[in-house]
């Protein structure tokens, strides 16, 4: 068997919905490749990012990164100077057009800035109050509860693993990570299985000089095919970024992957298939840590000395 890989769409913003999400869609269903797309459900307030200014390290990716370019004006104004339109109630037709052509869906977070700026100082009611005003809009557009969330920014912390296993998931994805795991924190662990993300996201090799832009399919090549027989990588995408300006990009990647051999999965299949035998998985430590391309601390998962 082949290496395998999974796509995960992250969806952030109002113009991310209306224009990069049918795009993603049309191009992974040529492709013939499964995805699973999480949502933002709430208000977009992506202009309140300018907030973090002055972390160390933001400004230089803002540069690196295009941003302005890549998100426009009326997205970086929105929530400040212009009204935060609340993403699910405004585009629900598309969220349902993405379910109805078979792709998994699945909650990404109410507030994209306030959950990635604010989950380390929310106690767990503030937690549990934030995921489920996702949950509850979810629910109405859907008419099912979710099987799935993975945060902004990989975001995660022992609150919001809390307010996962609350909520009955079948997994979640909010760590950056080697292979699937049961979460541990301090002397918890907890039950919601994680599959991190394993691959290294567009926006973190955008600008950079040894990842031009004409070798970024290549690299993710040499990734996949590294790659141990039958492992499976996990790709997340933004419906902001390679569902608009780099979407050919991305149909390149797609090309790539399957001319290379790799074969899709399906997330949630995965999920189940591991859950057959618990017993099998690893349970992880979560650490708050940097990784290269990214500001900030994200939950990322301990390394094998800390599995046990």
């Amino acid at each position: 068997m082949s290496v395998r890989l999974a796509i995960k769409v992250d969806v952030d913003t109002d113009r991310g919905t209306r224009e990069g999400v049918p795009a993603l869609a049309t191009a992974l269903r040529a492709a013939g490749c499964p995805a699973t797309f999480l949502f933002s459900l709430g208000p977009d307030n992506t202009g309140k990012a300018v907030r973090r200014v002055f972390r160390p390290g933001f400004l230089q990716k803002i540069g690196r990164t295009n941003v302005a370019g890549n998100y426009g004006l009326r997205t970086l104004l929105s929530g400040t100077l212009l009204p935060a339109w609340r993403i699910g109630e405004r585009n629900e037709g598309v969220l349902r057009a993405v379910r109805d052509q078979g792709f998994a869906v699945g909650i990404h977070c109410w507030d994209h800035f306030a959950w990635q700026d604010y989950l380390g100082r929310w106690d767990l009611e503030k937690t549990r109050a934030e995921f489920s005003k996702a949950t509850a809009e979810f629910e109405r557009i859907f008419g099912a509860p979710p099987k799935t969330a993975g945060t902004p920014g990989w975001q995660a912390n022992a609150n919001s693993f809390r307010v996962y296993d609350e909520a009955g998931l079948l997994y979640g994805s909010d760590t950056r990570g080697p292979h699937p795991f049961f979460p541990r924190l301090g002397h918890e662990v907890f039950k919601t299985l994680q599959i991190p993300t394993t691959l290294p996201t567009l926006d973190e090799l955008l600008g950079r000089p040894e990842f031009p832009l004409g070798k970024i399919v290549a690299h993710y090549r040499e990734l996949l095919t590294e790659a141990p027989d039958e492992y499976v990588h996990v790709h997340t995408i933004h419906a902001e970024l390679e569902g608009q300006r780099y979407l050919e990009l991305f149909k390149a990647l797609l090309t790539t992957a399957r001319s290379a051999g790799i074969e899709w999965v399906k997330l949630d299949e995965y999920a189940e298939t591991l859950l057959r035998d618990r017993a099998a998985l690893a349970v992880c430590d979560v650490e708050a840590r940097e990784i290269d391309g990214r500001t900030g601390t994200l939950a990322v998962q301990g390394a094998p000395a800390f599995c046990g």
